[in-house]
Protein backbone atom coordinates (compact mmCIF):
# COMPACT_ATOMS: atom_id res chain seq x y z
CA UNK A 1 0.00 0.00 0.00
CA UNK A 2 2.93 2.00 0.62
CA UNK A 3 4.22 1.37 -2.13
CA UNK A 4 1.12 2.55 -4.39
CA UNK A 5 0.57 5.92 -2.00
CA UNK A 6 4.48 6.45 -2.96
CA UNK A 7 4.30 5.94 -6.75
CA UNK A 8 0.38 7.89 -6.71
CA UNK A 9 2.35 11.00 -4.69
CA UNK A 10 4.77 11.04 -7.60
CA UNK A 11 2.29 10.74 -10.64
CA UNK A 12 0.86 13.83 -8.90
CA UNK A 13 4.10 16.04 -9.07
CA UNK A 14 5.34 15.47 -5.39
CA UNK A 15 9.29 15.25 -4.97
CA UNK A 16 9.15 12.74 -1.67
CA UNK A 17 6.52 10.81 0.37
CA UNK A 18 7.22 9.14 3.67
CA UNK A 19 5.45 8.10 6.80
CA UNK A 20 5.46 8.08 9.79
CA UNK A 21 3.16 7.06 13.31
CA UNK A 22 0.99 9.34 14.42
CA UNK A 23 2.62 9.36 18.33
CA UNK A 24 2.76 12.70 19.47
CA UNK A 25 6.61 14.42 18.32
CA UNK A 26 9.33 14.30 20.53
CA UNK A 27 9.80 18.22 20.63
CA UNK A 28 6.16 19.24 22.55
CA UNK A 29 8.63 19.75 26.14
CA UNK A 30 10.62 22.85 23.76
CA UNK A 31 8.09 24.05 22.19
CA UNK A 32 5.90 24.13 25.28
CA UNK A 33 8.71 25.83 26.56
CA UNK A 34 9.26 28.39 23.64
CA UNK A 35 5.46 29.22 23.93
CA UNK A 36 5.92 29.81 27.59
CA UNK A 37 8.90 32.15 26.96
CA UNK A 38 6.70 34.33 24.20
CA UNK A 39 9.13 33.89 21.80
CA UNK A 40 5.64 33.36 19.19
CA UNK A 41 5.41 37.22 19.29
CA UNK A 42 1.95 37.84 18.21
CA UNK A 43 1.17 34.74 16.79
CA UNK A 44 -1.72 33.66 19.51
CA UNK A 45 -3.08 30.76 17.17
CA UNK A 46 -0.09 28.90 18.31
CA UNK A 47 -0.77 29.52 21.63
CA UNK A 48 -4.45 28.59 21.38
CA UNK A 49 -4.15 25.41 19.44
CA UNK A 50 -0.76 24.20 21.37
CA UNK A 51 -2.98 21.27 22.71
CA UNK A 52 -3.85 19.83 19.19
CA UNK A 53 0.40 20.47 18.27
CA UNK A 54 1.36 18.00 21.18
CA UNK A 55 -1.46 15.32 20.64
CA UNK A 56 -2.35 14.83 17.26
CA UNK A 57 -4.94 12.48 18.06
CA UNK A 58 -6.72 15.65 19.01
CA UNK A 59 -6.65 16.86 15.62
CA UNK A 60 -8.36 13.23 13.81
CA UNK A 61 -9.08 10.94 16.41
CA UNK A 62 -8.14 7.32 16.01
CA UNK A 63 -5.13 8.66 13.17
CA UNK A 64 -2.54 5.93 12.79
CA UNK A 65 -0.38 7.15 10.17
CA UNK A 66 0.97 10.89 8.78
CA UNK A 67 2.09 10.86 5.29
CA UNK A 68 4.28 13.45 4.77
CA UNK A 69 5.28 15.18 1.20
CA UNK A 70 8.13 17.41 0.10
CA UNK A 71 7.48 19.80 -3.03
CA UNK A 72 10.25 21.17 -4.56
CA UNK A 73 10.88 25.17 -5.25
CA UNK A 74 13.04 25.72 -8.00
CA UNK A 75 16.38 28.06 -8.00
CA UNK A 76 14.95 31.73 -9.09
CA UNK A 77 18.25 32.60 -10.06
CA UNK A 78 18.60 29.75 -12.51
CA UNK A 79 15.21 29.52 -13.91
CA UNK A 80 15.71 33.43 -15.07
CA UNK A 81 18.95 34.03 -15.92
CA UNK A 82 18.36 33.97 -19.99
CA UNK A 83 15.98 36.63 -19.00
CA UNK A 84 15.05 39.95 -16.82
CA UNK A 85 11.65 40.57 -15.29
CA UNK A 86 11.28 43.10 -17.41
CA UNK A 87 10.73 40.54 -20.76
CA UNK A 88 8.09 39.43 -18.90
CA UNK A 89 6.45 42.32 -17.81
CA UNK A 90 7.13 45.42 -19.37
CA UNK A 91 4.81 47.39 -17.11
CA UNK A 92 6.86 46.59 -14.08
CA UNK A 93 10.19 47.55 -15.15
CA UNK A 94 12.75 48.71 -12.26
CA UNK A 95 13.13 52.68 -11.62
CA UNK A 96 16.00 52.75 -9.36
CA UNK A 97 15.39 50.71 -5.82
CA UNK A 98 14.44 47.44 -5.90
CA UNK A 99 13.20 44.70 -3.27
CA UNK A 100 13.76 41.42 -2.53
CA UNK A 101 11.12 38.45 -1.33
CA UNK A 102 11.88 35.13 0.10
CA UNK A 103 11.87 32.48 -2.45
CA UNK A 104 9.10 30.96 -1.81
CA UNK A 105 6.56 33.74 -2.78
CA UNK A 106 7.83 34.42 -6.26
CA UNK A 107 5.22 32.18 -7.13
CA UNK A 108 1.46 31.50 -7.63
CA UNK A 109 0.35 30.66 -3.78
CA UNK A 110 1.96 27.32 -2.59
CA UNK A 111 -1.87 26.84 -0.81
CA UNK A 112 -3.56 26.66 -3.94
CA UNK A 113 -1.06 24.79 -6.02
CA UNK A 114 -1.12 22.07 -3.90
CA UNK A 115 -4.60 21.45 -2.38
CA UNK A 116 -5.59 20.02 -5.98
CA UNK A 117 -2.76 17.85 -5.56
CA UNK A 118 -3.27 16.89 -1.97
CA UNK A 119 -6.95 16.23 -2.18
CA UNK A 120 -6.46 14.29 -5.32
CA UNK A 121 -3.91 12.06 -2.98
CA UNK A 122 -6.25 12.06 0.02
CA UNK A 123 -9.11 10.33 -1.94
CA UNK A 124 -6.87 7.93 -3.27
CA UNK A 125 -5.50 7.11 0.51
CA UNK A 126 -9.07 6.88 1.36
CA UNK A 127 -9.86 4.15 -2.03
CA UNK A 128 -7.33 2.38 -0.45
CA UNK A 129 -8.19 2.17 2.82
CA UNK A 130 -11.99 1.47 2.35
CA UNK A 131 -15.12 2.96 3.31
CA UNK A 132 -13.85 3.17 7.53
CA UNK A 133 -10.82 5.19 6.39
CA UNK A 134 -10.65 9.14 7.45
CA UNK A 135 -8.31 11.51 6.34
CA UNK A 136 -7.07 15.08 6.50
CA UNK A 137 -4.72 17.14 4.58
CA UNK A 138 -3.09 20.07 5.33
CA UNK A 139 -0.97 22.80 3.55
CA UNK A 140 1.46 24.33 6.09
CA UNK A 141 -1.96 24.96 7.66
CA UNK A 142 -2.60 22.39 9.89
CA UNK A 143 -2.63 22.26 13.98
CA UNK A 144 0.87 20.19 13.97
CA UNK A 145 4.47 20.19 14.45
CA UNK A 146 5.12 19.35 10.62
CA UNK A 147 8.56 19.66 10.52
CA UNK A 148 8.92 17.51 13.85
CA UNK A 149 6.80 14.92 11.96
CA UNK A 150 8.99 15.23 8.58
CA UNK A 151 11.86 14.34 10.54
CA UNK A 152 10.46 11.33 12.26
CA UNK A 153 9.39 10.14 8.40
CA UNK A 154 12.62 10.37 7.41
CA UNK A 155 12.21 13.24 5.07
CA UNK A 156 15.04 15.65 6.01
CA UNK A 157 16.27 16.94 9.22
CA UNK A 158 15.47 20.00 11.13
CA UNK A 159 18.61 22.42 10.94
CA UNK A 160 20.19 25.08 13.27
CA UNK A 161 18.18 27.48 11.55
CA UNK A 162 14.73 25.45 12.81
CA UNK A 163 13.81 24.62 9.22
CA UNK A 164 13.84 21.49 7.71
CA UNK A 165 16.74 20.42 5.64
CA UNK A 166 16.42 17.30 3.46
CA UNK A 167 19.64 16.11 1.59
CA UNK A 168 17.99 15.78 -2.00
CA UNK A 169 16.04 18.93 -1.79
CA UNK A 170 18.45 21.26 0.55
CA UNK A 171 16.14 23.99 2.36
CA UNK A 172 14.02 24.72 -1.15
CA UNK A 173 10.88 22.81 -0.74
CA UNK A 174 7.46 23.17 0.98
CA UNK A 175 5.75 20.46 3.75
CA UNK A 176 2.40 19.01 2.97
CA UNK A 177 0.87 16.38 4.92
CA UNK A 178 -2.16 13.58 5.36
CA UNK A 179 -3.50 12.53 8.18
CA UNK A 180 -5.19 9.07 8.09
CA UNK A 181 -6.26 6.41 10.80
CA UNK A 182 -5.17 4.23 7.78
CA UNK A 183 -1.90 1.99 9.65
CA UNK A 184 0.93 1.98 7.36
CA UNK A 185 4.14 1.14 8.72
CA UNK A 186 6.86 3.90 9.41
CA UNK A 187 9.64 5.01 7.72
CA UNK A 188 13.10 5.35 9.42
CA UNK A 189 13.79 8.60 10.93
CA UNK A 190 16.09 11.42 9.66
CA UNK A 191 19.10 11.77 12.38
CA UNK A 192 20.64 15.71 11.94
CA UNK A 193 23.44 16.44 9.94
CA UNK A 194 24.35 19.68 11.07
CA UNK A 195 27.66 18.72 12.54
CA UNK A 196 29.95 21.57 13.85
CA UNK A 197 28.53 23.95 11.02
CA UNK A 198 27.06 27.26 11.69
CA UNK A 199 26.92 29.34 8.99
CA UNK A 200 22.82 30.04 8.72
CA UNK A 201 22.99 31.19 12.83
CA UNK A 202 25.71 33.95 11.45
CA UNK A 203 23.75 34.94 8.56
CA UNK A 204 20.86 35.98 10.31
CA UNK A 205 20.84 39.86 10.08
CA UNK A 206 18.83 40.19 13.32
CA UNK A 207 20.12 37.27 15.04
CA UNK A 208 16.92 35.74 15.68
CA UNK A 209 18.32 32.68 16.28
CA UNK A 210 19.50 32.96 19.44
CA UNK A 211 21.28 29.53 19.87
CA UNK A 212 21.59 25.88 18.12
CA UNK A 213 17.75 25.10 17.30
CA UNK A 214 16.55 27.75 19.01
CA UNK A 215 14.72 30.52 17.20
CA UNK A 216 13.21 33.91 18.47
CA UNK A 217 10.20 34.80 16.62
CA UNK A 218 10.37 38.48 17.41
CA UNK A 219 13.35 38.92 15.73
CA UNK A 220 13.11 36.92 12.60
CA UNK A 221 12.67 39.06 9.64
CA UNK A 222 9.98 36.26 8.07
CA UNK A 223 7.82 37.19 11.03
CA UNK A 224 8.79 40.93 11.47
CA UNK A 225 7.79 41.41 7.68
CA UNK A 226 4.50 38.75 7.18
CA UNK A 227 2.78 37.97 10.43
CA UNK A 228 3.39 41.11 12.59
CA UNK A 229 0.48 42.91 11.87
CA UNK A 230 1.32 46.06 13.40
CA UNK A 231 4.88 48.69 13.60
CA UNK A 232 7.90 47.13 12.93
CA UNK A 233 10.17 47.66 15.89
CA UNK A 234 12.39 50.54 15.03
CA UNK A 235 15.68 48.95 16.15
CA UNK A 236 15.73 46.11 14.40
CA UNK A 237 14.08 47.72 10.67
CA UNK A 238 18.08 49.13 9.62
CA UNK A 239 18.73 44.95 9.47
CA UNK A 240 15.62 43.92 7.26
CA UNK A 241 17.29 46.31 4.06
CA UNK A 242 15.59 45.98 1.07
CA UNK A 243 13.80 42.57 1.98
CA UNK A 244 9.89 43.32 1.52
CA UNK A 245 8.36 39.75 2.39
CA UNK A 246 10.24 37.29 4.22
CA UNK A 247 13.78 36.60 4.26
CA UNK A 248 16.14 33.43 2.80
CA UNK A 249 19.38 34.26 4.41
CA UNK A 250 19.77 31.45 6.80
CA UNK A 251 18.20 28.91 3.90
CA UNK A 252 20.70 30.20 1.53
CA UNK A 253 23.74 30.05 3.77
CA UNK A 254 22.86 26.29 4.36
CA UNK A 255 25.93 24.06 2.41
CA UNK A 256 23.17 21.30 1.75
CA UNK A 257 21.82 23.21 -0.97
CA UNK A 258 24.61 22.07 -3.09
CA UNK A 259 22.54 18.86 -3.81
CA UNK A 260 19.20 20.73 -4.30
CA UNK A 261 17.24 19.87 -7.45
CA UNK A 262 14.62 21.29 -9.58
CA UNK A 263 10.98 20.56 -8.67
CA UNK A 264 8.61 20.21 -11.37
CA UNK A 265 5.33 21.09 -9.57
CA UNK A 266 5.60 24.86 -8.95
CA UNK A 267 8.04 25.47 -11.99
CA UNK A 268 4.94 26.52 -14.34
CA UNK A 269 3.61 29.07 -12.06
CA UNK A 270 6.49 31.05 -11.15
CA UNK A 271 5.78 34.85 -11.21
CA UNK A 272 9.64 36.66 -12.64
CA UNK A 273 7.55 39.89 -11.47
CA UNK A 274 8.33 39.44 -8.09
CA UNK A 275 12.40 38.69 -8.62
CA UNK A 276 13.07 42.41 -8.06
CA UNK A 277 10.63 44.53 -7.98
CA UNK A 278 10.29 48.46 -7.86
CA UNK A 279 9.85 50.04 -4.60
CA UNK A 280 8.51 53.07 -6.01
CA UNK A 281 6.15 51.13 -8.28
CA UNK A 282 4.63 49.59 -5.23
CA UNK A 283 4.48 52.57 -3.10
CA UNK A 284 2.26 53.90 -5.41
CA UNK A 285 -0.37 51.03 -5.31
CA UNK A 286 -4.11 52.01 -4.12
CA UNK A 287 -5.95 49.05 -2.40
CA UNK A 288 -7.33 47.74 -6.11
CA UNK A 289 -3.86 47.86 -7.76
CA UNK A 290 -2.30 45.78 -4.74
CA UNK A 291 -5.21 42.74 -5.53
CA UNK A 292 -4.73 42.92 -9.14
CA UNK A 293 -1.03 42.73 -8.32
CA UNK A 294 -0.78 39.90 -5.96
CA UNK A 295 -3.73 38.08 -6.84
CA UNK A 296 -2.88 34.47 -6.61
CA UNK A 297 0.18 34.96 -4.70
CA UNK A 298 0.98 34.46 -1.02
CA UNK A 299 1.85 38.24 -0.71
CA UNK A 300 -1.61 39.03 -0.83
CA UNK A 301 -3.06 37.72 2.31
CA UNK A 302 -0.17 40.71 4.08
CA UNK A 303 -2.48 43.32 2.49
CA UNK A 304 -1.89 46.35 0.72
CA UNK A 305 -0.76 47.75 4.44
CA UNK A 306 1.52 45.55 5.49
CA UNK A 307 3.26 45.07 2.62
CA UNK A 308 3.59 49.07 1.91
CA UNK A 309 4.92 49.36 5.44
CA UNK A 310 7.60 46.52 3.93
CA UNK A 311 8.31 49.07 1.22
CA UNK A 312 8.56 52.04 3.38
CA UNK A 313 11.55 50.17 5.69
CA UNK A 314 13.61 49.11 2.77
CA UNK A 315 13.16 52.56 1.31
CA UNK A 316 14.58 54.31 4.26
CA UNK A 317 17.42 51.35 3.95
CA UNK A 318 18.39 51.59 0.40
CA UNK A 319 16.89 54.82 -1.15
CA UNK A 320 17.91 58.35 -1.73
CA UNK A 321 17.06 61.93 -2.31
CA UNK A 322 14.87 60.25 -5.48
CA UNK A 323 12.74 58.33 -2.92
CA UNK A 324 11.55 60.96 -0.43
CA UNK A 325 8.66 62.78 -2.87
CA UNK A 326 7.52 58.85 -3.10
CA UNK A 327 7.70 58.36 0.73
CA UNK A 328 6.36 62.57 1.30
CA UNK A 329 2.79 60.73 -0.79
CA UNK A 330 2.84 57.53 1.50
CA UNK A 331 3.47 60.14 5.01
CA UNK A 332 -0.13 61.24 4.09
CA UNK A 333 -1.60 57.61 3.52
CA UNK A 334 -4.99 57.18 4.89
CA UNK A 335 -3.23 53.78 6.55
CA UNK A 336 -1.77 55.17 9.79
CA UNK A 337 1.15 51.83 9.74
CA UNK A 338 1.97 53.22 5.84
CA UNK A 339 2.36 57.11 7.04
CA UNK A 340 5.08 56.05 10.00
CA UNK A 341 6.54 53.55 8.51
CA UNK A 342 6.97 56.26 4.95
CA UNK A 343 7.54 59.32 7.72
CA UNK A 344 10.61 56.69 9.34
CA UNK A 345 12.06 56.14 5.96
CA UNK A 346 12.38 59.95 5.01
CA UNK A 347 13.59 60.87 8.58
CA UNK A 348 16.88 57.84 7.94
CA UNK A 349 17.45 59.05 3.95
CA UNK A 350 17.78 62.57 5.44
CA UNK A 351 20.29 61.51 8.25
CA UNK A 352 21.75 59.79 5.67
CA UNK A 353 22.21 62.37 3.55
CA UNK A 354 23.55 64.74 5.40
CA UNK A 355 26.39 62.24 7.02
CA UNK A 356 27.13 61.80 3.51
CA UNK A 357 27.58 65.31 3.10
CA UNK A 358 29.38 66.40 6.14
CA UNK A 359 31.91 63.37 5.27
CA UNK A 360 32.74 65.16 2.03
CA UNK A 361 32.97 68.40 3.18
CA UNK A 362 35.23 66.86 6.16
CA UNK A 363 37.11 65.58 3.35
CA UNK A 364 37.49 68.48 1.24
CA UNK A 365 38.59 70.71 4.34
CA UNK A 366 41.60 67.84 4.85
CA UNK A 367 42.33 67.93 1.15
CA UNK A 368 42.75 71.59 1.16
CA UNK A 369 45.15 71.45 4.44
CA UNK A 370 47.25 68.64 2.81
CA UNK A 371 47.91 70.71 -0.45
Amino acid sequence: MKAQIQERAQDLGFDTCRFTTAAAPESAPRFQAWLEEKRHGTMGYLERNAFKRLDPQQVLPGMQSVIVLATAYPEIAEDRKAGSPEEFFPEHAATGFTGTIARYARFKDYHDVLAEKLKALTDYVNELGGAATRSLWYVDTGPILERDLAQRAGLGFVGKHTNLISRELGNWFFISEILTTLLLPPDLAEKNRCGTCARCISACPTGAITAPFQLDARRCISYLTIELKGPIPVELRPAIGNRIYGCDDCLDACPWNRFAKEGALMKPHARPDLDAPDLLELLSLNDQQFKERFQGTPMLRTKRRGVLRNVCVALGNVGDGNAIPALEMAAHDPEPLIAEHAQWAIGRIRERSSYQTATESAEKILSRSIS
